[in-house]
């Protein structure tokens, strides 16, 4: 089995529901999500559980795989996905929002009943998916994996500046849609 492609792996358990030809994307793989979900949420454990959850998800996704990207690349945006949704949007709250003026979100959690933090994240939320993927993608590399400018610079083929202006401009939107959701 070692011999097969990915995509032949898939579409080979799709045909027969053979648990070794699952099995063996797993092999190849779980590795490679844990250690993803691990910079996400540098957790060991929590890693662990969400990289089960992801190859449980992908039994029932992958159906939808339509070979019009690699097999690897398909799970990698899957396993992004995944992890962004666990990621606690509080953080947000303190690194994005609340740096930036937005006093009438408490900055202290304890002050803040459940349900208002609910609502908090719930509305940070639908304020980032308003964003263009590549304003989130550079919201969630320097906020939520912590990477630095001159990495994300190197990563986006970008100068230190040109990320750093549209880190404000990403934010200011982030900001802007946020309150126009409040209201």
């Amino acid at each position: 089995m070692k011999h097969f492609t990915d995509e032949e792996l898939v579409s080979l358990y799709l045909e027969t529901h053979r648990d070794a030809y699952f099995e063996r994307l797993y092999e190849r793989y779980s590795g490679k999500v844990y250690r993803k979900c691990l910079s996400f949420i540098k957790d060991p454990v929590r890693a662990e559980d969400l990289t089960h959850d992801i190859f449980l998800r992908l039994i029932s996704k992958l159906s939808s795989f339509r070979q019009q990207a690699r097999f690897s690349t398909w799970l990698y945006t899957i396993t992004y996905n995944h992890c962004a949704d666990h990621i606690r949007v509080p953080n947000w709250r303190h690194e994005v929002l609340l740096d930036e003026g937005w006093e009438h979100l408490s900055s202290n959690p304890d002050d803040t009943t459940a349900d208002q933090l609910e609502i908090q994240d719930q509305q940070v939320r639908q304020a980032l998916k308003r964003l263009a993927p590549e304003e989130q993608t550079l919201l969630l590399l320097k906020y939520q994996e912590d990477i630095s400018i001159r990495e994300i610079a190197n990563k986006q083929s970008l100068t230190e500046s040109a990320v750093k202006m549209r880190l404000k401009r990403s934010r200011d939107k982030l900001r802007r849609y946020f309150m126009e959701i409040e209201r």
